[in-house]
């Protein structure tokens, strides 16, 4: 959305001790630079006006490490948008100007300007992530991988296996702007059905060298016998929760979720819904196996489900039975019928089974005796004007939790000033109105909502019980909702039918702990009922410490959805927290307007502040070479050109033709 005009704010004394932070120096570079433009995107063979990270889709990997600070240079190359770049799973709790959410963490980018994100992951955040722009429908598009590597890589590989990052997305035909418009219309106008699930940017729906293009046909994974693989599957669907499973290779490990190592769970097929991630161990079949079968090629079939329709599509598992340095043409046709039956149901996926591999982080697990407040949002579709006509929705929709909605859009309108920025002005100006800022008290009377504020205000020292209900709308309709949480990994309480009972659900944790994640589903068990009927919960568990105090979004991933208001914003921390946190004047005052002076451009340099003090060099290695081709590959440089854009394709695995010849 854009901003009319940059709102000037006067300068600020923090509290807090100052020589944690610094700022740029003039010799400074970032790790990565990712120019977003718009520009012509080859997918499921046409073209489509679409939102490009250094001119592609899925844009460039970045590679990050725990404990090391990666910048980003994010440029906003787009003519007329504002942009934001948010790194899914990643807490940002120390650098909170990074979060990458606008009007709640952050000014957006201006177009023509770039903004420096500072990420560094906790230790134990080793795991799959991805990032995406965080305005508008852009995301459908401009997102690409985040993996944060194990301190010991080859211990990790020889543990997991070696990395296939499988990254999922819609394709819709019509373009962001046209999508989005219909979502805030009135009378409001659904966008419909996605026309392909991708994978890599793949819509698998052609026989391979029977298209105008790659775009259409399946993506090919090449494997070698005898090998353990980790497939790490990222949900980056804008509505799609997506099923996917493995001919003739029905024994799958998840090792991992949302970014957090798990005890291994045995499973037969994959499932993931946007927003989520997860690391599932495939061993292939051995060299003999493979000549009994006088079989190569496998299917890979792709389904979604919770929709009207299920949209399908075929990616390919390839063995490498040779040494030839570029495989030729894959031989298999499509199928006429899948070789791989999925599960119509996905309620059942994983529920209660997922525990964190670090024993001694199940203790931190806060038991149902220490919950101090239970917040409970009931969801719902809601008529803002007009009426049902006809048992049709005819007006303006929104998707309120407890009767609220929270629109960008609105937001934006009204020149909202990011509520972390409002909180910092606030809390220093003489005679403010205390309805500028949120208040405690009155999100208690209120069920936990601040209305002034349009916040959920916690304090430190509370351990929170959220529990999401689903109810149906105006007809009676229920939908299934990808929850995510900013900021921190909520211990996953589970979900079910009904209503959330906090007794008896807490007798499945005697000999069980919760994993933490940032993305699970409040789904439906019904699709349709009474108006206003309640059928189905989600529930998390969070403890509010000095670690995690800043402004967060807890919202649907569904980026209809999310359009459309189903969006919460959590305050964590009073204001004597939260400027504790943060440093005095001048480190911030570039960060207090749309535009400011720490948003840079071709003309200015931007004054940037430093959060953590610089990571010393690593020495050298395998591993860091690796990580700064990486590095080289998302530069401007690969902007880009004037043709349409295709899928990435996957560089020569020269590992793989040495696991060949060994």
């Amino acid at each position: 959305m854009l901003l009319s005009s940059a709102l000037v704010l006067s300068s600020i004394l923090f509290v807090g001790a100052q020589d944690r932070f610094q700022v740029h120096g003039d010799d400074f570079k970032p790790d990565y630079e990712l120019e977003v433009k718009e520009g012509d995107l080859n997918i499921d063979c046409q073209k489509r006006k679409s939102v490009l990270i250094n001119g592609q889709s899925p844009g460039p990997q970045l590679n990050m490490s725990e404990g090391k600070v990666t910048w980003v240079r994010v440029w906003n190359k787009m003519d007329e948008l504002n942009l934001t770049m948010h790194w899914h799973g990643l807490s940002q709790r120390a650098a909170p100007f990074s979060d990458g959410t606008p009007l709640v963490s952050q000014w957006p980018i201006p177009p023509g300007h770039f903004f420096d994100y500072e990420v560094r992951p906790e230790p134990g955040d080793a795991g799959t992530y991805f990032y995406h722009s965080h305005v508008g429908f852009q995301l459908i598009t401009a997102h690409g991988a985040l993996i944060v590597q194990d301190a010991d890589r080859q211990q990790a590989e020889k543990e997991y296996g070696k990395d296939v990052v499988l990254m999922l997305a819609d394709y819709y035909a019509k373009d962001d702007a046209t999508i989005e418009a219909g979502l805030l219309a009135d009378p409001f106008r659904w966008s419909g059905e996605p026309q392909a699930v991708l994978v890599q940017g793949h819509s698998g729906k052609a026989d391979f060298g029977n298209s105008s293009d790659a775009s259409c046909e399946p993506y090919v994974i090449d494997v070698v016998p005898g090998q353990v693989y980790r497939l790490r599957t990222i949900g980056a669907t804008a509505l799609s929760t997506v099923k996917l499973g493995i001919e003739d290779h029905d024994k799958l490990g998840v090792i991992e979720a949302d970014g957090g190592l798990t005890e291994p769970v045995d499973i037969d097929h994959m499932q993931v819904a946007s927003g989520q991630r997860f690391s599932y161990r495939l061993q292939t079949k051995s060299a003999a196996e493979i000549d009994r079968m006088n079989k190569t090629e496998f299917w890979i079939r792709y389904e979604s489900r919770e929709r009207p329709e299920s949209i399908k599509g075929y990616a390919l598992l390839r063995y490498r039975m040779d040494k030839c340095e570029k495989p030729p043409r894959p031989k298999s046709k499509l199928p006429e019928k899948s070789p791989v039956e999925l599960p119509m149901t996905t309620n059942d996926y994983l529920e209660y089974r997922l525990q964190l591999a670090d024993v001694e982080k199940r203790k931190e697990f806060p038991r149902l005796e220490e919950v101090t407040r239970t917040v409970t949002i009931q969801v719902n579709q809601m008529l803002t004007s007009g009426e049902l006509v006809d048992g049709k929705l005819n007006g303006s929709l929104v998707w309120a939790q407890n009767g609220n909605a929270w629109k960008e859009d609105v937001q934006a309108a009204a020149q909202q000033i990011p509520y972390l920025i409002s909180v910092y002005t606030a809390a220093q100006a003489e005679g403010v109105d205390n309805k500028t800022m949120p208040s405690y008290d009155r999100a208690l009377q209120n069920g936990g909502f601040d209305s002034e504020t349009k916040t959920f205000p916690a304090r430190v020292g509370e351990v929170l019980d959220i529990v999401w209900q689903n109810n149906g709308g105006p007809t009676g309709n229920f939908d299934v909702h990808p929850m995510h949480i900013h900021g921190e990994h909520a211990w996953d309480l589970g979900a079910g039918p009904g209503t959330y009972n906090p007794e008896e659900n807490e007798k499945r944790f005697g000999d069980f702990t919760p994993a933490r994640r940032d993305t699970t589903l409040l789904y439906r068990y019904t699709n349709k009922d009474k108006p206003e009927t309640t059928n189905g919960w989600r529930a998390w568990r969070i403890r509010v410490t000095e670690e995690n105090v800043g402004a967060w979004m807890m919202h649907c991933h569904i980026a209809q959805h999310s359009a459309m208001g189903m969006i919460t914003v959590w305050v964590f921390g009073d204001t004597p927290a939260l400027l504790n946190r943060f440093p005095t004047a001048p480190f911030t005052e570039g960060y207090l307007s749309f535009g400011g002076e720490a948003y840079g451009s071709a003309e200015k340099s931007p004054n940037v502040l430093e959060f953590f003090p610089p990571t010393p060099p690593a020495p050298p290695s395998s591993s860091s070479s690796s990580s700064s081709s990486s590095s080289s590959s998302s530069s401007p440089s690969s902007s880009p050109s004037s043709s349409p854009s295709s899928p990435p394709s996957p560089p020569p695995d020269e590992e793989l033709l040495q696991q060949l010849e060994r």
